[in-house]
């Protein structure tokens, strides 16, 4: 970026000042003279150098602080909105062209840009890089990256915005940082926000957490070596870096088998086919053994939870659970199923006690509604359990 000197500065005010004191009629053969030797100077300047003047001011409550810099056009143009402004300033047509202020002119066309308050040194650096393209040493963290980004968005120096999003891609960033992001996400292409976007917006499912849901299913609905298994995934699951996505995983599996466990304990209560005894004892048994196998998954997947501590969702679904309690209540009035799934009261229980306890040891925070709520499905459990023995 380069800007005129002193001298250089004193001869084009000079030049402007005798010009309007010629045009008015005041001046004589000597003094169009001596403008005709400052203009001849002038020109050759602003013909070597091809600058434009950019006048940068920004308002404050005790003032205004302006600076005015000169540019070079070709190197304004990268940016598309000087290079609008300047294909906007030649199609300007000339009631006189051949003028000595137009000649001045057609070199010398000044621009004003508004800038915030404090912003100036930006927008300095901005400038100096569609001289230099030095993004890699002025561009050096995630917070340069997000000062300089709205300079260049609003003057569609699109490479120095490119550098600036692909910069915030690949560096991690504080808090504060994010929320930055977020607030410039709006102003950014699509395509530009997109890897920005999936950072602060994370899919709801994305390949890693669908490779951790393959291994828990995997784990709990292994028929070999099942404790070497769910201890290896145990381990992942404490180790796995995003305890949020490790959160997601445990809470679907945990609703899939909630679910599978209230649907086969609602139809072995209330079954809805007919058919002869024997086809209709068999599905009864069916469906015991598909409650008493996910209600194991459910003991697995609460101790995870618990030991993760992300259990929240799941002692609040456990302890809305109304109509799950009076299924079981009604499925253990007869003995049918002592003689096939004996232990599947104490497996619900243990999954109750568990969460239980987690509330009232505080592992879990949860609200004193559900820690009421908790209560009393356990009761309601160790009662259904105590009529059976």
């Amino acid at each position: 970026m380069i800007v005129l000197n002193a001298n250089e500065s004193m001869k084009l005010e000079k030049t402007l000042k005798m010009l309007t004191f010629v045009e008015c009629g005041e001046g004589d053969l000597k003094m169009a003279t001596l403008v005709g030797d400052y203009l001849e100077e002038f020109f050759k300047l602003i013909t070597e150098k091809l600058l434009f003047p950019l006048h940068i001011e920004t308002c404050k409550v005790i003032g205004l602080l302006s600076l005015d810099i000169y540019l070079h056009s070709p190197i304004l143009r990268r940016s598309k909105y000087f290079s609008a402004l300047l294909s906007d300033r030649w199609q300007h047509s000339k009631e006189n062209p051949d003028s000595a202020e137009n000649k001045i002119d057609q070199y010398l066309i000044p621009l004003k840009l508004g800038v915030a308050p404090g912003s100036i040194e930006v927008h300095l650096s901005v400038l100096k890089l569609l001289y230099t393209n030095d993004f890699n040493n002025v561009i050096n963290s995630a917070a340069a990256a997000l000062d300089i980004l709205p300079v260049p968005l609003k003057l569609l120096f699109d490479e120095c915005a490119d550098y600036c999003v692909k910069y915030l891609e690949a560096v991690p960033w504080s808090e504060e940082e994010e929320k930055r992001v977020i607030n410039l996400i709006p102003y950014l292409r699509k395509e530009e926000s997109e890897e920005l976007l999936a950072r602060v917006s994370p899919a709801k499912y994305d390949s890693c957490e669908e490779m951790l849901h393959g291994l828990i299913l995997a784990a709990i609905h292994s028929s070999s070596n099942m404790a070497f298994v769910k201890a290896f995934v145990a381990k992942l699951l404490r180790d796995f870096s995003s305890r949020e996505s490790a959160r997601r995983v445990l809470e679907m599996a945990f609703e899939t088998s909630l679910k599978i466990v209230k649907e086969s304990l609602e139809e072995y209560s209330s079954p809805n086919f007919r058919g002869d005894h024997n086809e209709t004892e068999a599905i009864q048994r069916l469906n015991l053994h598909t409650a008493m196998t996910n209600g194991k998954h459910l003991l697995w997947l609460v101790e995870r939870m618990i030991e993760l501590r992300v259990a929240d969702s799941a002692v609040k679904e456990w302890s809305e659970q109304d109509s799950f309690t009076a299924d079981l209540q009604r499925a253990f009035r007869d003995d049918a199923w002592r003689n096939v799934v004996p232990g599947f009261p104490a497996v619900l229980l243990r999954c109750t006690c568990k969460l239980a306890n987690a509330v009232v040891s505080r592992i879990i925070l949860a609200a004193r509604q559900v820690l009421l709520l908790a209560f009393i499905f356990n009761y309601f459990m160790i009662t259904a359990t105590n009529s059976l023995t």
